[in-house]
């Protein structure tokens, strides 16, 4: 960590995931780590949705050393979005429903220990994933300029349920609520077809995933040649339009051979165009937040933000 870095803001979710009333004491723990290294946190909750954003843009404007996020992929999410092309680097420490990049960088799903990692971390300059509404499509969840992310993004199933899940069971169940929507989506999802545009070819597709990381969600891995250190992404897409055909690939996933299954094609590049074939709406997901229904443009940002991960990363 360069020296220079002496003063943090620490924003962090008081309503994110489980176990919310032991990580305030966490939450205050690690400040006093973080102070014992040299760095002053100040802490900084969020209040409503869009917050964590306002909060990062503020700190940007206030010239801070760095932005510490405590929460979970939509926290992170959030603050992204207010540190995006500047120089104000971020680190983690793990919470919320899930952490993707809390697994992609080998951070401990344990704040106080998370914390001892900071000081002497290294900061990284990295690209940033975008949604871009294309085609005179607006959504609430997304301004004409866009949306930056993160781990992962993606349209068809993933982004039904994103877009459908109870946020009431979310906050109490967690990760459950996604499965439980998941298994409803299953049984109503019409698999609706999408044309898919990049790097030359078009493709049709049900599903599409747009990977920043390797990991997915979950135990999950799915754009496995994915790396938050290239201007790149990869894409992962299959065309079946059988619920069995998708029940199949859970198993799969988990043996690691989802790319041996007919149908699935992966590639990478910087840019994607993802359109509806049909009337139905295809809704699409960014790092598990919803930016409402296709035709949307995935697209990468070069040298767009700063985080710190792991001397040993």
């Amino acid at each position: 960590m360069p020296h220079e870095i002496k003063d943090a803001l620490l924003i962090y979710n008081p309503t994110s995931g489980r176990r919310r009333q032991r990580r305030f004491a966490e939450i205050e723990h690690a400040a006093r780590i973080l102070k014992d290294a040299g760095i002053i946190a100040e802490l900084a909750p969020t209040t409503a949705p869009g917050a964590a954003t306002k909060i990062a843009r503020q700190a940007v404007d206030q010239r801070r050393g760095m932005v510490i996020a405590c929460g979970g992929d939509g926290t992170i999410n959030e603050i992204v979005n207010g540190l995006a092309r500047s120089q104000v680097p971020m680190a983690l420490l793990p919470a919320g429903t899930a952490n993707i990049l809390a697994k992609e960088l080998g951070i401990p799903w344990d704040i106080p220990r998370a914390a001892r990692l900071i000081a002497g971390g290294q900061v990284r300059r990295i690209a940033l994933g975008m949604a871009l509404p294309t085609g005179g499509n607006h959504s609430s969840n997304m301004s004409s300029e866009g949306r930056y992310f993160l781990s992962v993004a993606g349209a068809g199933p993933d982004g039904a349920i994103v877009n459908c899940v109870h946020q009431g069971l979310k906050k109490s169940a967690g990760v459950v609520a996604y499965w439980v929507e998941g298994f409803r989506q299953l049984f109503r999802y019409g698999f609706p077809q999408m044309h898919v545009h990049s790097a030359g070819k078009h493709r049709q597709a049900t599903i599409i995933v747009v990977g920043r990381t390797a990991h997915y969600g979950g135990p999950f891995k799915i754009t496995t040649e994915a790396s938050l250190f290239e201007d790149s992404f990869e894409f992962l897409t299959h065309s079946t339009r059988s619920r069995f055909g998708y029940l199949a690939c859970l198993p799969a996933m988990w043996m690691g051979t989802l790319r041996k299954r007919d149908g699935i094609e992966t590639w990478k590049a910087t840019d994607v165009i993802c359109e509806s074939v049909g009337t139905e709406p295809v809704y699409a997901q960014v790092d598990g937040e919803p930016v409402g229904a296709l035709p949307i443009t995935f697209r990468i940002v070069p040298d767009a933000l700063s985080i710190v991960t792991p001397a040993a990363h």
